[in-house]
């Protein structure tokens, strides 16, 4: 039987894969006028994920939690995801690892998200030292993987999912750039494997660009529980606007139930 994650009684893991809406400002006012269109557009919404990354003041940690409330203040309801994503894994920008860990563990310890998004990249006692300040405040950590130049063969995706979830993981995620259809069906084929064999497991998978569009869409069929879907500014490659998004996969869902 599969499990779920139950955030801010959004359950993720069961039934149509639940809505994230990444937030991109640079600036403080930015960020709040998103926030304030995402409550605007709540019917499309049911995560929001702060792209820390893009906000030009990430070096100030205080700036940092302080914009943090803010944006909390304005999403109380909604759950949140705090994220840093790095150069390397197609993030806007690189910082030091040391502070890239302070800053995710100050996210989890301020009682203002709900999941914390980990890159699978770093060294595994430094996730665990991490994963351990996420669960000792009651907080969910995503353990991710993005591959903005290819897509690895099926095999390598499950293990890549695997070790996530063998490392901790609340959510396994892994992201990839596809170079043909047969990558795409590799990305489908890696998903299902994992449902099938952690069904307790919510997973987050998804291939990138157009081609893999497919894949943001049919996460209910194949075993994916998040999609990201665009407001006003992508995050990456190949996000659908929430509005066509939500139809689509109300649609699925429909039509599963048959």
């Amino acid at each position: 039987m599969t499990n779920f994650i139950n955030v801010k009684d959004i359950q993720i893991g069961v039934g149509t894969p639940k809505i994230c809406v990444p937030m991109t400002g640079r600036t403080v006012t930015d960020l709040l006028a998103e926030a304030e269109l995402i409550q605007s557009n709540r019917n499309y919404v049911d995560l929001v994920e702060w792209r820390v990354d893009f906000f030009s003041e990430f070096e100030d940690l205080s700036k940092v939690m302080t914009t943090l409330s803010s944006i909390h203040g304005l999403l109380e309801d909604l759950p949140l995801v705090f994220t840093f994503r790095s150069l390397e894994e197609g993030g806007e920008r690189e910082i030091h690892p040391s502070y890239y860990f302070e800053l995710n563990k100050a996210a989890a310890k301020s009682g203002m998200v709900d999941l914390v998004d980990v890159e699978l990249r770093h060294r595994e006692e430094d996730i665990n030292q991490l994963l351990s300040v996420i669960h000792e405040n009651g907080r969910f950590g995503i353990l991710s993987s993005h591959n903005f130049a290819a897509t690895p063969s099926k095999s390598e995706m499950v293990e890549i999912l695997e070790r996530a979830k063998k490392l901790g993981g609340d959510i396994p995620k892994i992201a990839v750039m596809p170079t043909s259809a047969r990558d795409v069906l590799a990305l489908l084929e890696a998903t299902v494997e994992m449902q099938e064999k952690y069904p307790e497991t919510p997973i987050i998978t998804m291939s990138m660009a157009g081609q893999g569009a497919i894949s943001r869409l049919s996460g209910e069929v194949f075993g994916s529980s998040v999609t990201f879907g665009a407001l006003k500014k992508a995050s990456a490659p190949g996000q659908i606007e929430v509005a066509d998004l939500k139809r689509t996969l109300e649609m699925i869902h429909h039509s599963l139930l048959k």
